[in-house]
C-alpha cells in the first residue's frame, strides 16, 4: 500500500501499546541505531512506556488505525540551551521505505515549534552508517552541519555521528 494512502497519527503512548511497541522495539534491525537496547519482554516494554514515554513532554507513538508502529521524540533542552531540542525516531521495519517516518517527523517538528515556544533549533545526530535516517532529515529541510568523529558509544562501539539542524526560520517542504 502506498504511504500516501495510509493515514498516520501521532499520539501519546498508552500502556495498551506494549505489545505493538515490543514488535518494533524488540527487533534488532529497528534498534540497530537507537540509543536503547532491543527490548526482550512485554514487561520491559510496559515499564519503559510507563517510566519514560508517558511522562515525557513529547514522546509520541506513530500510529496507523490507532496501532503503534513507531515513535518520534522531541527532547527540549533546559536553561541556556532551551532554544534547541533533539529529535529522534524509529519505525517498525515492515513500514520502512513508505515515507511514513518523514511524514511523522514533519508533524512532530510542527508540533514542537508550536508547543515549545523557546525553540529556534531542532537537531538530530545520526550515525554515519544510518543513511535512511539522513535521507529523512534531508527531505525535511534539515541542514547537514558536520561529522562528529568518534563522538559517542552505541551498542558498545565508538561511533561517528552526523549532526543535522533545522531552524524555526528555515523553510520546510
Amino acid at each position: 500500500m502506498a504511504s500516501n494512502c495510509l493515514e498516520i497519527k501521532l499520539r501519546p503512548y498508552r500502556t495498551s501499546d506494549a505489545d505493538d511497541f515490543l514488535m518494533y522495539a524488540g527487533n534488532d534491525k529497528v534498534t540497530r541505531f537507537t540509543r536503547w537496547n532491543t527490548f526482550t519482554s512485554r514487561e520491559e516494554a510496559l515499564s519503559y512506556i510507563n517510566s519514560f514515554c508517558i511522562p515525557h513532554p513529547y514522546c509520541r507513538s506513530i500510529c496507523i488505525e490507532d496501532r503503534s508502529i513507531g515513535f518520534v521524540i522531541i527532547m527540549p533542552r533546559q536553561g541556556d540551551d532551551k532554544c534547541r531540542a533533539e529529535v529522534g525516531y524509529a519505525l517498525a521495519g515492515e513500514y520502512w521505505g513508505q515515507g511514513i517516518t518523514t511524514r511523522a517527523v514533519k508533524m512532530a517538528i510542527s508540533d514542537g515549534f508550536r508547543e515549545f515556544p523557546d525553540l529556534v533549533r531542532m537537531q538530530a545526530s545520526v550515525e554515519i552508517a544510518n543513511k535512511a535516517s539522513q535521507r529523512v532529515l534531508e527531505k525535511l529541510g534539515f541542514q547537514k552541519e558536520c561529522v562528529l568523529r568518534k563522538f559517542t558509544i552505541n551498542k558498545g562501539q565508538v561511533r561517528d555521528m552526523v549532526m543535522y539542524s533545522l531552524l524555526s526560520s528555515d523553510p520546510m517542504p
